[in-house]
This record gives structure tokens, C-alpha cells and sequence, in this order.
């Protein structure tokens, strides 16, 4: 890989982690940057969830006063979600994407609801059984992380819509927990997938590395805009990659 494309993946990264740890739509701009520079999808793909390792690293490091006191329920959630991933990494290998890669865009649009929702089903969780970590939340966090172990795109949205759901607290801080229950989908998925020879590690070298900056980045921005206009903005995004994905599921 040439260093012009090399540059541009490192770009690419610090707009991935910035989107991913303030969105949880990182992989917006790191897939397609990663089939622009020549990788086929499914090295694209796979590259692509190594790559995105940064943005929990970075987000990690920016989201320390967000992440104060939810260590115990993260490390249950981080559990569920690391086996999610592991499943969802398994998955994509033994199986053909067609089918799976269909419903994507629906999940993502299904996702992106739920963020505008998102005050109303938090009010209906708080007088309901449906509250915190319970099994109902458990068995939804391991969907996403096995859809985010497969494919990724997205999967923060599916988190972020899920904890600010059921989770009593401040956007910003279930958007921190969003970044690491995440990041452990993902972190078992690229353990996975490097064994599989087909990450292309230049290209996930460069992204990682600005996926880094851009995610530690992140957090700030989250700290700083007020909860329901940044609701909004998520939402949207997700509507309009649930779009751009059903489309390419179309034509291809």
C-alpha cells in the first residue's frame, strides 16, 4: 500500500474515531475509506474491526470522568458483549454475508428509532421491570455485539440506543459505556479475525492510529452539547447510513 493511501487512511481514522466515540458510526467513514483505497469487503471488513480497537482506546482515555462508578456493570456487560463478538467473528467466517447483510439496514434504521425515542422508553423502563443490567438488557447487548463481531456498522447506535434506554443516567455517561462494551465486542472479533490472514495491516496500522486521536477527541464534544439536539443528530446519521447500506444492498 502506497503512502498517499496510507495518509488518507490516518485521516480517515481520526474522522472514524471522532464519529464512533461522540456516534458510535465509526465505521461511516473507516469502511468506505478502506474500499476506497482497493480492499475488497471482506478484508475491508475485517481490517476495519482491528482498526476500530483504537477508537475504544482513545474513547477510554477521554471518557474517564463519564466511566466513574459503572465498573461493576460494565464488567458484566463487557462479558456478554466480548462472547457476542466472538460468535458474531465466527459467523462472518463460516458463513456467506447476502443474508445477513440484508437485515443490516434495518437494525441500523430500527437502531436510529430508538435514539428518538429514546426519552419516552426511558420513562416506560424506569416504572418496568425492564431496568439496568437484567436478562431482558443481557440478551440485547449480546445481539448487538454478535451483529457488531459480523459486521460492526452501526453497532454503537444499536448500544448507545439500548443503554440510554434502560440505563438512568446521562447520555454522555451511557455513551462512555457504549465505547467499552463495545470496544469488547470488538476486541474478542479481532482476535479472531487475525488469524485469518486476511487483515490488511498497513492499511489497519494507519487507521488505528487516527482512530485514536479522533475518539480521544470525542468524549469532549460529548461532555459540552446538550443531550437532545446531539439524540437527534445520532439519529439521523443512523437513518441516513441505514439508507446509503439498503441501497448497496439493492443495486448489488
Amino acid at each position: 500500500m502506497n503512502v498517499p493511501a496510507l495518509i488518507f487512511l490516518l485521516i480517515a481514522g481520526v474522522g472514524a474515531g471522532l464519529t464512533g466515540s461522540v456516534a458510535g458510526l465509526a465505521s461511516l467513514v473507516s469502511y468506505p475509506a478502506l474500499l476506497a483505497v482497493g480492499l475488497p469487503p471482506i478484508s475491508a471488513n475485517v481490517t476495519n474491526t482491528l482498526a476500530l480497537l483504537g477508537t475504544t482506546v482513545g474513547a477510554a482515555a477521554g471518557s474517564r470522568p463519564e466511566l466513574a462508578g459503572q465498573r461493576g456493570q460494565l464488567k458484566r456487560l463487557c462479558l456478554i458483549t466480548g462472547i457476542g463478538g466472538a460468535c458474531g467473528a465466527a459467523l462472518l467466517l463460516l458463513t456467506p454475508a447476502g443474508a445477513f447483510t440484508a437485515i443490516v439496514p434495518f437494525l441500523i434504521a430500527g437502531a436510529s428509532i430508538l435514539m428518538l425515542l429514546g426519552p419516552r422508553l426511558r420513562r416506560f423502563s424506569a416504572n418496568s421491570a425492564v431496568s439496568g443490567l437484567g436478562p431482558l438488557t443481557a440478551v440485547a447487548a449480546f445481539c448487538v455485539a454478535v451483529y457488531g463481531g459480523y459486521f460492526g456498522a452501526a453497532a454503537g447506535v444499536l448500544m448507545l440506543a439500548l443503554l440510554s434506554t434502560v440505563w438512568a443516567q446521562s447520555l454522555a455517561r451511557s455513551n462512555a459505556a457504549k465505547n467499552i462494551a463495545t470496544g469488547a465486542a470488538n476486541l474478542i472479533a479481532a482476535v479472531v479475525f487475525a488469524f485469518t490472514g486476511k487483515v490488511n495491516w498497513p492499511a489497519m496500522i494507519a487507521l488505528c492510529a487516527g482512530s485514536v486521536i479522533g475518539s480521544w477527541i470525542g468524549p469532549a464534544i460529548v461532555r459540552r452539547v446538550p443531550a437532545t439536539p446531539l439524540r437527534i443528530v445520532i439519529a439521523l446519521a443512523g437513518l441516513g447510513l441505514a439508507g446509503t447500506l439498503g441501497w448497496q444492498a439493492f443495486v448489488s
